[in-house]
């Protein structure tokens, strides 16, 4: 139907140390033991010792309203209590402590209660004390270069915090995004991004800030001044080599993608040329090698200092230990649903599952960037573009789309940093070595999602880098060859196809994308029909609409190379009545419209796609369809589906009318 864009790919804002794990400890248990026994009482108890005039008190509730909320059913209770403004207070306390621990409280509020309790924590102000707190955190820095002697910079330490719950507000509230840009937060940020030589921590969460706020935000890039660009450049020139800094460096990447608008022409191509370094160097750790290091390395000090490690780290553990499910995915508690980011609940006695979990944080993070700068503005597969229903039919007759163009400097940037390589490279992650050893241990065993989420960015990357380059840059038809081996091999390799919806949706859009290009340079690849029927069949039964928009094309794709070869018609009797199936009995319009479209292309003419029509009888199929999908879009298009889908689904139902009209001619003659 069409080219495709991937989607933009949203994160929750986790940052990388929780709570402070004393006050936690301390509080845990007692709690847990009163929310079970009555959760409206416990809700109400902490409020009330939030007016106490001791400062331990007033923290130790806090602590404990963070602890408590992590459970969804617990969230209404203190919404109804207006917990939100009666902890806002307290982000401007007298002591720093309770300051940290309030902020921790909205922070994890706003992770755990989603989108609907960010948005009502907006209207209840919280930006308003949030933004003073920050301001006022921000004058206490004392400049870049000062280290303050309490090895926990308090002020830094509240600063972070803060930030966090900056940017899960901006991401997931819009009113909140508007205060962002009018407030003079932006400043405020990048002031906490300058402290990266002292603390990549706090320069960490706010370039995860800033890297959300500057997402699709025009009215921010006004903003952006040299200043900006002067801290950026400098987190991207540091030269640290921990995993931490990687991701630090990552994500100033994206924002400096994000802002290209407001950078000098003079000076884009050396930004440019700067991301797409840092993406590279992210890249080409081997994720795999470092897990199994990290873990031996974990082992090697628990042994030496059990002290260190073992009860302080289960204890300091426990929030997290309660987040792991069975497939050990880490869970906050959101309507039901598994949050796969758990860096917010790692404590720092963790610091090689911190080190492992920053860079494939890195890596997934790189992998998006490459995504969004190899897309245009098209709509997505489940969207689709709005076109003429004059041409696009034409340039439809040889399959899908022409591929997205990229500009010069990107696509040579990419070439030069062997870009595609190293994402198809990725897309053979996670290895089993690394899933096993993560499996022997509970909290090494929650980093096997994030392995896999690696993966799928990786098959996502390499499907708009087939979309978006040509077939020689992408090293010619053995690379062609190559790539379409392993993605057989990850598809089909095992007894049964995977289920995963978010895997499933990655590498049926890869694979889409380059059976595509292999059909326009007549490249064979080794895909048998076979393989594809049964890769459809899996499709059919998934939820994920673009999962089944993307195997349908395929085998539209498919059908339409083998029109033009000799002996192909009981192949194409084979696609045709499976693509007449979808079109006659999906639920969905959008796939019923791809199925309609793959078959215009498949029949579109020769003497085997005329033979093979009249053998499975298309056209009176088609004759009972029209009507059918005709009246579905009148009934139920309206209401369910965008105009640009209603547009798409209109030049289907046209083009249907004409196909049928082609194919009376053609049985007359």
């Amino acid at each position: 139907m069409g080219k495709s864009k991937t989607k933009k790919f949203k994160r929750p804002q986790f940052n990388d140390v929780g709570l402070p794990v004393t006050a936690v400890k301390e509080a845990a248990e007692e709690i847990d033991e009163q929310v079970n026994n009555d959760g409206d009482s416990a809700a109400s108890e902490l409020l009330e010792k939030l007016q106490s005039p001791n400062a331990d008190t007033r923290e130790c509730a806090c602590a404990g309203i963070s602890h408590v909320v992590q459970r969804s059913q617990s969230i209404p209770g203190f919404l109804q209590r207006d917990a939100v403004r009666r902890l806002g207070p307290m982000l401007l306390d007298v002591s720093m402590a309770v300051r940290e621990t309030a902020a921790g409280a909205l922070r994890n509020l706003s992770v755990c209660g989603g989108h609907e309790v960010c948005e009502d924590m907006v209207k209840c102000d919280v930006m308003t004390p949030l933004t003073a707190l920050l301001t006022e955190c921000c004058s206490g820095f004392g400049g870049p270069s000062v280290v303050s002697k309490d090895p926990k910079n308090q002020v830094e330490a509240v600063a972070n915090e803060a930030v966090n719950l900056l940017c899960n507000l901006c991401e997931n509230s819009d009113q909140a995004l508007s205060v962002f840009n009018k407030s003079g937060l932006l400043d405020v940020v990048v002031q906490c991004l300058e402290r990266h030589p002292l603390n990549v921590e706090l320069a960490t969460s706010a370039a995860q800030c800033l890297h959300t706020v500057s997402e699709d935000n025009p009215e921010l890039l006004r903003s952006v001044n040299c200043n900006v660009h002067t801290a950026l450049e400098g987190v991207l020139l540091s030269k640290e080599s921990s995993m931490a800094h990687i991701l630090l460096r990552t994500l100033a990447g994206g924002v400096v993608w994000n802002i290209q608008g407001s950078l000098p022409a003079a000076r884009q191509a050396h930004f440019l040329a700067g991301v797409l370094e840092i993406i590279s160097q992210c890249l080409d750790v081997d994720a795999g090698e470092l897990i199994l290091h990290l873990r031996s390395a974990e082992g090697d000090r628990f042994q030496t200092t059990p002290t260190a490690v073992g009860m302080d780290t289960q204890a300091a553990g426990e929030p997290l230990v309660e987040k792991m499910d069975e497939e050990g995915g880490a869970k906050c508690a959101k309507n039901g649903e598994s949050e796969e980011d758990f860096s917010d609940f790692l404590p720092r006695e963790m610091e090689e599952l911190r080190e492992a979990t920053a860079l494939l944080t890195a890596q997934q993070t790189s992998l998006e960037i490459l995504v969004n700068m190899c897309c245009s503005d098209d709509a997505s597969d489940d969207e689709w573009e709005e076109r003429s229903s004059d041409g696009e039919s034409e340039a439809q007759a040889d399959g899908f789309t022409s591929p997205t163009c990229l500009s010069a400097e990107v696509h040579a940037a990419l070439v030069n940093n062997n870009i595609p390589e190293k994402v198809l490279k990725k897309t053979h992650f996670p290895y089993q070595e690394a899933i096993k050893a993560c499996q022997q241990t509970p909290h090494w065993k929650i980093l096997i999602t994030k392995m896999r989420r690696v993966q799928s960015r990786s098959l996502t990357c390499l499907h708009s880098i087939l979309s978006g380059m040509d077939a020689e840059s992408l090293g010619g038809e053995t690379a062609l060859q190559q790539a379409a081996q392993h993605l057989s091999a990850l598809v089909f390799g095992a007894p049964e196809i995977p289920q995963d919806e978010e895997f499933l949706e990655a590498v049926i859009s890869a694979m889409r994308s380059l059976l595509q290009m292999a059909a326009s340079k007549n490249i064979p690849l080794s895909i048998s029909l076979q393989q594809l029927m049964k890769l459809s069949e899996t499709a059919a039964l998934c939820d994920v609409t673009s999962v089944r928009v993307n195997a349908v094309a395929i085998l539209g794709i498919t059908g339409s190379a083998l029109a033009k070869e000799k002996g192909s018609g009981q192949t194409l009797q084979t696609i045709g009545k499976g693509l007449l199936q979808v079109a006659t009995n999906e639920a969905d319009l959008v796939v019923n419209g791809e199925a309609l479209d793959a078959l215009f292309d498949v029949f579109a003419d020769g003497e085997e796609a005329e033979t093979a029509a009249k053998s499975i009888q298309l056209l009176p199929a088609l004759k009972l369809l029209q009507p059918v999908f005709k009246a579905k879009i009148r009934k139920v298009g309206k209401n369910k589906y965008s105009p640009q889908q209603l547009c798409v689904l209109d030049n289907v139902r046209i083009n249907l009318r004409r196909f049928i009209g082609y194919l009376e001619t053609v049985g007359k003659n």
